[in-house]
């Protein structure tokens, strides 16, 4: 069947006010730039509904894209006629008959939104039912549970006819809740973090921390990787800012203090990344914690890290199962990436037996007796590296200060 159009439905943004426009607006531009491969398409938005005119593209990878765009709850291909009965009714038909095969049950639901269209929306549902009645005698109706809901939207300017309401992603759009530092490792549970902080509309910069020459460049490949899977689902580029944490860690692991270590490691990078939010216009920290999952998730390990900044943490997968995370890493196409075995910084340095009930008052006292501390977090944040990454290239990023994609 070639389809005329698809119209997509939105999510959480039906709960916005007087904003409502503003979110609709990024949801417009955001499709436009994940769709850019498909020139011959036309975008145009009415309230509550989002369409695509085809022109001839095939829908088919059309769908498979929208599937993974934030802000979107479903989305049908349509055939689009005139909002009269006569081709509502040939309409309804062409789209029967083009199915691969005839279900037995079925329930018609119109919906008239045009309230001046002579015929309701019940009566509608008898007027086009029947007609597919008497060309499919082996079909039934099934008010139900049909097999298939054949559906009908009449608007002012056209009659959209359709039978598959295809879920997505949901969520909202790129960026219209702000934006967050993502603390990116090489792990299962980060890009992970990442993508949920996408969906909820936060506009992600990534800090990933390397201890090159004791990690290697292996390690941070596999974290642009990860980078680029994520800006895959932000439609958008995403800002990668490479932390050489190298002098600081090497540092810390003179403590005396080892157990001590992964807090204080934790508690430098938070530092870090605050200093890199509030350069780069950032409002919280998204990190990859799960509770209790290892030494530094214990409750009393966060509390003493998250100390470190006044900026709000985002822990999206604090209280899921390490299977859960996994089912989602591999819906979402990191986890493959993500048990690559390149160690990052943190795995090399672990002790043997970090604590899981470090004391405020020992760590701010270890750290208060390295006086160069404070002199190395400056230089860590001064040295960053950052890159531009988009789900097809990267390139080097230009100057602080750079425009926003949005």
């Amino acid at each position: 069947m070639q389809y005329d159009q698809i119209v997509m439905r939105y999510g959480d943004l039906t709960m916005k006010g007087r904003n409502r426009n503003m979110f609709e607006q990024k949801m417009l531009k955001q499709v436009k730039h994940a769709l850019s491969g498909y020139p011959a398409l036309d975008y145009w938005k009415t309230y509550g509904r989002m369409y695509i005119k085809l022109n001839g593209q095939d829908h088919g990878p059309v769908m498979e894209r929208l599937k993974d765009i934030f802000g979107i709850v479903s989305f049908s291909p349509v055939v689009v006629c005139k909002p009269e009965l006569a081709d509502i009714e040939q309409t309804a038909l062409k789209l029967m008959r083009s199915l691969p095969a005839i279900p037995q049950t079925f329930k018609m639901n119109v919906r008239r939104v045009w309230k001046q269209f002579p015929h309701g929306s019940h009566e509608m549902n008898h007027l086009i039912g029947a007609p597919v009645l008497r060309e499919f005698p082996e079909l039934s109706v099934n008010v139900k549970q049909p097999e298939l809901e054949l559906r009908v939207d009449i608007q002012e300017e056209a009659a959209y006819v359709f039978c598959e309401v295809i879920p997505a992603s949901g969520g909202f759009p790129f960026g219209s809740n702000g934006k967050a530092m993502l603390q990116l490792s090489g792990g299962i549970d980060s890009p992970v973090a990442g993508w949920m902080g996408l969906r909820k509309g936060l506009e992600i910069e990534a800090v990933h921390f390397h201890s090159y020459p004791y990690t290697s460049r292996q390690a941070q490949d596999k974290v642009i990787e990860l980078a680029k899977r994520l800006a895959y689902y932000s439609a958008a580029p995403i800002k990668l800012h490479m932390v050489s944490f190298t002098e600081i860690q090497t540092e810390l692991a003179k403590s005396k203090q080892n157990h001590l270590l992964i807090t204080m490691m934790r508690r430098a990078m938070l530092r870090i990344t605050e200093k890199l939010a509030l350069e780069h216009g950032a409002k919280g920290i998204v990190t990859g914690e799960s509770l209790g999952q290892v030494a530094s998730q214990t409750l009393s390990s966060m509390n003493v890290i998250g100390r470190a900044t006044v900026l709000p943490l985002i822990k999206p997968l604090i209280m899921m199962d390490k299977q859960e995370i996994i089912n989602i890493a591999t819906r979402i196409k990191t986890y493959e990436t993500s048990i690559l075995p390149f160690e990052d910084c943190c795995t090399l340095f672990i002790p043997k037996t970090p604590s899981t009930n470090p004391s405020l008052r020992v760590v701010e006292g270890q750290e208060a007796a390295l006086e160069d501390l404070p002199a190395m977090i400056e230089r860590a944040v001064q040295t960053v590296e950052t890159l531009i990454i988009s789900a097809e290239t990267l390139t080097e990023a230009v100057t602080a200060g750079e425009e926003d994609w949005f």
